[in-house]
């Protein structure tokens, strides 16, 4: 449990900066700060996916609440606008917790309220609950509920328009309405005592993220009716909004429900650790479905799949939390999808074709099977659905695929063409790649290696003898040359980039990246142990941060150390210097292989992931960040849940620090 006190409670700029996120195994998620303010365009109760994990629209922004008792009306609500903050309902917020989701409670005079919010798995629904506790206040007093409708996509913004239908369909303990076409229409169940047409625009929400992020940053939102409640010791207040018609008294099983489902989650951590259970638990709201199987969300709250992401997250997201049977389908899902020898990096939201802009992704894939083999001992899988799809693969990148992606006379792979970014340093802005790494990046080989190290393993134990003589011919090829080509001998570490133009001028690259500790980390290596060693003690040296590592070391004249400004200047920041923690899971796993596998190193290397257990209570609530500046202090930035920040930190924790 993730409890904050009256202390940031009550304090604005720190009550702002703290997200809670609730996600319903689709793709759909509610969220806010624990203030009830919106300081994100994404933020809201009710984003559904229409296609899961796809097609997601905010249809409820957020509720208005204000409570009476006594005669006195207290706001719990907060909003932001240009120079001002009103309602400043966190003034009346007592404390926030996540037990197991989020609970706010406020004091109000003699009376104290709780809320809750919660999402129901499996659904585009979310239930509000309010409940009297101690009062000293002997009369009933009444809650006054204002929805808040935003109707559009969730990258966007609503504004004050003619086009919406403000009609509205009132069954008992019911109210519905579709605002546009095209967009479902919403439910909103409840309980209250009456119901009151509104029909108003409120104008010039401000979100504060969005304005530092050089984003459209003011919404106009539209309040269709008021609820008033009766609030008593023995009746709650229940709002239920959904896509499909529902009824306040469904929300105790609901809640029930939801509460043993996330009991049972917890009861799957690998180690009997606060933290592992933290992110075991935090791993579930990456789960989602896609069709008839599963994928894995890249990040809250603008991220959908991809392949990517969910290849590296896969092990520490599944494996590690009693999901063994979520990451079989998800390896067969994405073997579905190969094309041309490449797993798709990102999947249409909207009618556009699949992509295949990535290397990596890949490679990635290998190792993704080989853990759920490892781990599950189900190779009559691999060999049946995976074998033949991976043999495939291997195949095209011999011979050459999308991108100039091909292996070399000496085994070495190359990837890339003018324009296109294919390694997971990704950043473009317009015709600028920010990070060209064209040519034979150095994780693109140590991935390449693992990829034909797996398969030989694999080759071996399903008796298919030429297929491992060929895969080992080729790793062996492939060591000899980067090992040659690759140390850096004046640096002491690897080269990030080679490049070998074609008139044979080098235009290699020795910037100080995190990309080499993957050459240690992965489960075959091409470095010897004094290498290996080197490589991780610069990495350490040169980019280890407490949370995370930098993308770039500070005394490289490119490096920037904060992640900030408008998109242009985030993107040229973006892998130039800035943390991130997933990057602590390779770290963490190759340092202890060339230390030692000792419990003296394995603690050393627990002190490295614990401010990350204690980021859990600092931005997205029970969450890791995406990433964080480079310089001091740290600040979280990006997306405030990342799935590969959570599953190597979690798999890092289980398989190498505790070793379950």
């Amino acid at each position: 449990m993730i409890r904050l006190n009256q202390n940031i409670c009550a304090d604005l700029d720190q009550a702002l900066s703290r997200e809670w996120l609730e996600t319903n195994g689709l793709g759909g998620f509610a969220s806010s700060t624990i203030t009830g303010a919106n300081t994100r365009r994404y933020h809201g109760l009710l984003t559904a996916a229409t296609n899961p994990p796809v097609g997601r629209v905010l249809l409820l922004s957020k509720l208005e609440e204000t409570f009476v008792i006594a005669g006195e009306r207290y706001q719990l609500s907060t909003n932001e606008y240009d120079g001002a903050i009103y309602p400043s309902g966190f003034a009346n917020l007592e404390s926030f917790r996540l037990d197991p989701f989020p609970i706010f409670t406020y004091a109000c005079g003699k009376a104290r309220l709780e809320k809750s919010v919660f999402m129901v798995h499996g659904s585009n629904t979310t239930v509000v609950q309010y409940r009297l506790l101690d009062s000293l206040v002997t009369r009933a007093a009444t809650l006054e509920v204002k929805p808040l409708l935003a109707f559009r996509n969730y990258h966007s913004t609503t504004h004050e328009n003619s086009e919406l239908d403000p009609s509205l369909q009132q069954d008992a303990g019911s109210v519905s309405m579709a605002a546009y076409p095209g967009l479902p229409r919403l439910y909103i169940a409840h309980n209250a005592a009456s119901v009151h047409a509104d029909g108003e625009w409120y104008r010039n929400f401000l979100y504060r993220v969005e304005r530092e992020r050089g984003l459209d940053h003011r919404e106009d939102l539209f309040s269709p009716f008021l609820l008033s409640f009766s609030l008593s010791k023995r009746k709650q207040a229940v709002v239920i909004a959904s896509t499909d018609p529902q009824q306040a008294h469904y929300a105790s099983d609901f809640r029930k429900k939801e509460v043993a489902r996330r009991v049972e989650i917890a009861s799957h951590a690998a180690v009997d650790d606060d933290f592992v259970r933290a992110l075991t638990t935090a791993a579930d709201q990456f789960l989602v479905q896609r069709g008839d199987g599963h994928t894995i969300i890249a990040g809250y709250p603008w991220f959908t799949d991809w392949g990517r992401d969910t290849m590296i997250s896969l092990p520490g997201l599944t494996l590690f939390s009693g999901r063994a049977d979520v990451a079989k389908d998800i390896l067969r899902t994405f073997a579905h999808h190969v094309d041309q020898g490449m797993l798709p990096n990102r999947f249409p939201e909207t009618g556009e074709a699949t992509e295949f802009n990535t290397v990596d992704a890949t490679l990635w894939f290998f190792e993704a099977a080989r853990a759920y083999a490892q781990v599950t001992g189900n190779y009559e899988f691999i060999r049946e659905s995976l074998y033949p799809v991976f043999a495939g693969i291997i195949d095209w990148h011999i011979k050459g695929t999308r991108y100039n992606i091909h292996m070399m006379e000496n085994g070495l792979l190359h990837a890339g063409e003018a324009g296109v970014q294919l390694t997971w340093m990704d950043a473009k802005v317009g015709d600028w790649v920010v990070t060209p790494r064209s040519g034979m990046p150095v994780e693109i080989q140590a991935l390449w290696f693992n990829a034909l190290k797996v398969m030989e393993d694999f080759a071996t134990r399903f008796g298919c003898l030429d297929d491992r003589i060929r895969f080992r011919s080729i790793s062996d090829l492939l060591k000899e040359t980067f090992n040659q080509v690759f140390w850096n001998e004046q640096a002491g570490c690897l080269y990030d980039v080679i490049n070998r133009a074609s008139d044979g001028v080098s235009k290699d690259d020795a910037s100080i990246r995190p990309n080499q500790i993957l050459a240690v980390s992965l489960t075959h290596t091409m470095l010897s142990p004094k290498r290996a060693r080197a490589v991780v003690d610069l990495v350490e040296r040169e980019l280890l941060t407490p949370c995370g590592l930098r993308t770039l070391n500070r005394a490289n004249p490119n490096y920037a150390g904060h992640y900030q400004g408008d998109a242009r200047s985030r993107d040229g920041a973006y892998h130039q210097g800035t943390v991130w923690p997933w990057l602590l899971g390779p770290f963490v796993t190759a340092y202890i292989k060339v230390n030692g596998n000792t419990d003296e190193v394995r603690q050393r290397t627990l002190q490295m992931l614990k401010p990350l257990e204690a980021h859990l209570s600092q931005a997205g609530l029970g969450q890791i960040s995406e990433i964080f500046d480079g310089d001091e202090p740290h600040v979280p930035r990006g997306c405030f849940a990342q799935a590969w920040s959570v599953a190597e930190v979690l798999r890092a924790l289980c398989q190498d620090v505790y070793r379950s």
